[in-house]
C-alpha cells in the first residue's frame, strides 16, 4: 500500500509541474501576443495623398500629416478626409490583431476570441460610402451654422466687444464707463 501512495504522489507531483510548465509556456506566447499588438502601427492616406494618419492598436492616432495641398479644400472636405483615413486605418486593425495572435497562441483560446472580437466590434469596416472617398453625409439633416463674422481663412470668428456694449440692464447711461474718471467715487 506505501508503494501505490508513494507513485500515486510521484503522478501528482509530475502532473502538477506538467501543468505548470504548459501555464508558463502559454503566458509567455501571451507576453509575445500581447507585444506584438502593442506594436501593431496602421497608416492610412487619402487618394490623393493629402490626408496620411497613423494609429496605433488602440485606434488611437499616432500621427496626422496634412500636405500643402490640402490647404486648397474646405474645411469640410478636409475633416471628412482624415475620419474617412482614420476609419480605414481603424478596419484593418482587427485582422493585424488576428494575425499576431494566430502566430503567438493561436485563434482557438477564448480570451484571444473574446479580444479579437472585441476589435472587430470597436473597429468595423468602414461604410461603402467612406471607402469610395466621398464625404459621408449625417442622417439627422442638421446643418451647422456659423455666427458671426468670417476672417480671411473663412473660419468664423467671435464678434469683438467693447466695454461699450457689455452693458447690464440696471447699468445707468453715466456708468457705462469711466472714461478719464476713476471708478472710485
Amino acid at each position: 500500500m506505501t508503494e501505490d501512495f508513494g507513485r500515486d504522489v510521484g503522478a501528482a507531483e509530475r502532473m502538477v509541474r506538467e501543468w505548470q510548465e504548459r501555464a508558463s509556456e502559454k503566458a509567455e506566447r501571451f507576453g509575445r501576443m500581447q507585444a506584438e499588438i502593442e506594436d501593431i502601427s496602421v497608416t492610412e492616406s487619402s487618394s490623393d495623398g493629402a490626408v496620411r494618419v497613423t494609429l496605433g492598436s488602440n485606434g488611437i492616432l499616432r500621427d496626422l500629416s496634412l500636405s500643402d495641398h490640402a490647404a486648397n479644400r474646405s474645411m469640410s472636405k478636409l475633416a471628412a478626409e482624415i475620419m474617412r483615413a482614420v476609419r480605414s486605418a481603424q478596419s484593418r486593425i482587427p485582422e493585424l490583431m488576428r494575425q499576431a495572435a494566430a502566430d503567438t497562441v493561436g485563434t482557438e483560446d477564448p480570451a484571444v476570441q473574446h479580444v479579437l472580437s472585441q476589435a472587430r466590434e470597436n473597429f468595423p469596416e468602414p461604410p461603402e460610402s467612406e471607402e469610395s472617398g466621398e464625404p459621408r453625409t449625417s442622417g439627422t439633416g442638421v446643418r451647422e451654422m456659423n455666427l458671426g463674422p468670417e476672417d480671411d481663412d473663412g473660419a468664423a470668428t467671435a464678434p469683438e466687444r467693447s466695454a461699450r456694449s457689455r452693458r447690464r440692464p440696471d447699468d445707468s447711461d453715466e456708468d457705462e464707463d469711466f472714461e478719464d474718471r476713476s471708478f472710485l467715487r
